[in-house]
């Protein structure tokens, strides 16, 4: 992996496009955005270009299910460092596909696998209570880990180094990026991008972050908005304290909370999006991905 990008290059990511409502429409892993986002601020979307590089759509084998997932790395790459992407609710659509391709761009095999396939569309659902309802409420925390087991697996046999993997995952995806980050002794290091530290046990979510902090196999790092109003600060401090009291990797793990940043802070093609705090973070994310050995 290579450098931090700087804001000069980050703004290079961005060419003029012309927008019109097919773009939007998502039809196939990576391409287009979800119906639940729609309209989309189309002038600060960024879009990667894919000179270089292998992109597109594979299929990954789970215990006989075939798991579409979003793969970007640079041509004829081998041994390359391994980052899962974790999408939001939406699924695999255009915004997580490029960030992918970011990955790839720093020398990465980058895999984004659609976690929600088994239970429904999510880029389909214009609603977002049916599809919090109907689709995301439905995923086991058990499938998901499983999915992304297969997801390295495939990765080591297909040019990437697992010695070298690391996870990084935005709402829905940060806290799937805690998750994993005690789940797999292979993780080196996970960064996480405003997901959510605590809930209610079920039967498909038994435990959460702050559960589980004691439990970190691989560093993370927590990338915060002062202004989410669906993660509460005081529910940042309580991590802090439990990842204080856990594993060596666990004491390694940090946060950063960006002042006036709301919930996906991140998300250019969204209102929430904020650029200074998104550049800030992305050089963040790929200095501590190096920093922690996935590099």
């Amino acid at each position: 992996m290579t450098d931090p990008v700087n804001r000069a290059e980050f703004d290079s990511l961005t060419p003029t496009r012309d927008f019109t409502r097919r773009n939007f429409v998502q039809t196939a892993i990576g391409s287009g955005f979800a119906a639940a986002v729609l309209p989309v601020v189309a002038q600060n979307v960024i879009t990667t270009p894919s000179d270089g590089l292998v992109v597109g759509e594979v299929t990954i084998d789970v215990a006989g299910f075939k798991m579409p997932a979003y793969r970007a790395a640079p041509a004829g790459g081998k041994n390359l460092p391994v980052v899962l992407v974790i999408s939001e609710i939406f699924g695999v659509h255009e915004h997580i596909a490029d960030v992918a391709k970011r990955f790839a761009r720093q020398g990465c095999l980058a895999i984004a696998p659609e976690l929600f396939v088994r239970q429904g569309d999510a880029g389909s659902y214009g609603e977002m209570a049916k599809l919090m309802s109907e689709v995301i409420g439905k995923v086991p925390d058990a499938q998901v880990m499983g999915d992304l087991d297969a997801a390295v697996a495939w990765a080591a046999a297909n040019g990437g180094d697992t010695a070298r993997l690391g996870i990084t995952g935005f709402c829905w995806g940060g806290r799937i990026t805690w998750l994993y980050a005690a789940h797999n002794p292979a993780i080196k290091a996970g960064v996480a991008w405003y997901g959510r530290l605590v809930g209610n046990a079920t039967a498909l979510t038994p435990r959460h972050p702050v559960e589980l902090a004691g439990d970190l196999k691989g560093a993370v790092l927590g990338l915060y908005g002062e202004k989410d109003g669906g993660i509460p600060l005081d529910t940042v401090e309580k991590m802090k304290v439990a990842l204080a009291a856990g594993s060596a990797a666990a004491k390694r793990s940090e946060f950063v909370v960006y002042p006036d940043a709301p919930h996906a802070f991140h998300a250019d093609y969204r209102p929430s999006y904020r650029q200074a705090a998104a550049q800030d973070g992305w050089a963040r994310c790929l200095a501590w991905f190096k920093a922690n050995g996935v590099a």
